[in-house]
């Protein structure tokens, strides 16, 4: 599940980044006459209050060297004294902007699950960078923190199990659909058969291929957290919408051929159907355009 928790970290991020600063703007004060070590360190146990379940908390010096062990409710995280930082983006970022800095996700060192490092420039009254004070929270505890309603909460759990439901009935229709369009096409194939059968075989094996690329959409999408943000809206929608245009078509082509031979004066009938199909493509693509222009 990492592709989503990552895609749904990057529409946090600044939400994420906003209120972890004021938590460390909050605790830890910025810009005295005299910062020392235990001075951020009381900052910092303030703020394990605040901030439930984290990895770990500690110092780097003005040089992104590591002064003591981390702080961590679990003992085998407190270690690191000494450990030399500075190539972290998280030191050098937040060196750099002079401000609170959230990193990308990476492999936590301590855990080995993905995290993400808080990191907060200390300066003294003269603005010169004593400490950068850090703190490392693995991903799926900050998207619970900040997003109580995150996806692998428990409603977003049932969410995936409804879709995945819906996704197994789809597939179990795409078969017998496919099941049929066979069925027709070998009673084609052994007998007399006018040009219609051939059509109605086409449209079931459409049908049957438009639902399972629905069902690959979803499938993709809601359970497995996939998706391609250069599609404008949302696959499943066009997908759908798609699907249906693929098999009035078919239809229509099929009415133009069958009127033609049986009953020419309503063929009229078939071009209406057409100019339907053509309005519900141009819908789509209005579709599509809006919601790509909207993103971007």
């Amino acid at each position: 599940m990492f592709i989503k928790e990552i895609q749904e970290y990057s529409d946090i991020r600044h939400k994420a980044r906003a209120y972890l600063s004021y938590l460390f703007n909050r605790n830890i004060q910025n810009y005295l006459p005299s910062i020392s070590k235990e001075h951020v360190e009381q900052g910092l146990e303030k703020l394990a209050h605040d901030v439930i379940k984290f990895d770990a908390f500690y110092i780097l010096d003005r040089n992104g060297v590591q002064v003591g062990n981390n702080y961590s409710n679990n003992k085998e995280y407190v270690i690191g004294d000494g450990e030399n930082r500075s190539g972290r983006s998280y030191y050098y970022n937040a060196v750099k902007e002079k401000r609170c800095y959230l990193s990308d996700p990476y492999p936590s060192s301590l855990t080995g699950e993905l995290c993400v490092t808080m990191s907060m420039p200390v300066y003294n009254d003269k603005k010169e960078l004593i400490y950068i004070a850090c703190m490392d929270i693995s991903l799926a505890d900050l998207l619970r923190f900040i997003n109580p309603s995150s996806f692998d909460g428990i409603f977003g759990k049932f969410t995936r199990g409804i879709y995945t439901f819906f996704a197994v009935a789809l597939f179990m229709i795409s078969s017998y659909l496919f099941f049929l369009a066979m069925r027709s096409l070998y009673y084609v194939y052994t007998h007399d058969t006018d040009v219609s059968d051939i059509f109605e075989s086409t449209i079931l094996l459409t049908l049957a291929l438009a639902i399972f690329d629905l069902v690959k959409t979803i499938f993709e999408e809601e359970v497995l957290g996939h998706s391609n943000s250069k599609e404008g809206g949302s696959n499943t929608m066009v997908r759908f919408i798609a699907s249906i245009i693929i098999a009035l078509a078919i239809e229509s082509l099929m009415l133009v051929f069958k009127f033609a031979i049986t009953n020419p004066q309503h063929v009229v009938y078939a071009i209406y159907l057409i100019a339907g199909v053509g309005i519900m493509m141009i819908s789509l693509s209005i579709y599509i355009y809006i919601n790509k222009k909207a993103k971007e």
